[in-house]
């Protein structure tokens, strides 16, 4: 008797090989702020802290040390593909914006002092390299 339960289990499991079972569905994660090139294309110093909020959204997190930065962070893992993480942060002098750093940068991204999308160099650390 228990040859022949041994028999029907070796049976089954192999017949359960040749059949596809159904996957677990995976789905998309996404998390923090979404950032797409668009919304940074927006983006131009001497807007007004609420000007940046109505184009990118608040930040999910604020320090409360550095309260002139917005930091912005989004990752989205898609089904069988490594995570995607972006950042982008957004520095403001005297409540304006003056430049942003990060993986995006301005589709007609132009060096100009006018449209400073980096922090403009320091000139006391220019000074102690020569």
């Amino acid at each position: 008797m228990f040859g022949r339960v041994a028999g029907a289990f070796v049976l089954a499991c192999v017949a359960a090989c040749s059949f596809h079972l159904p996957r677990v569905h995976k789905i998309v994660i996404q998390q923090g702020n979404v950032i797409t090139q668009e919304m940074v294309d927006r983006l131009k110093p001497g807007m007004t802290r609420r000007q940046v909020a109505f184009v990118m959204g608040e930040p999910v997190l604020r320090n409360d040390f550095t309260p002139d930065r917005w930091d912005y962070v989004y990752s989205i893992q898609l089904p069988n593909q490594p995570t995607e993480v972006h950042r982008l942060s957004l520095f403001f002098e005297d409540e304006v914006l003056a430049y942003f750093t990060g993986d995006f940068a301005p589709t007609n991204a132009q060096k100009s002092d006018e449209n400073p999308v980096a922090p403009p160099p320091d000139p006391a650390a220019a000074a102690s390299t020569n």
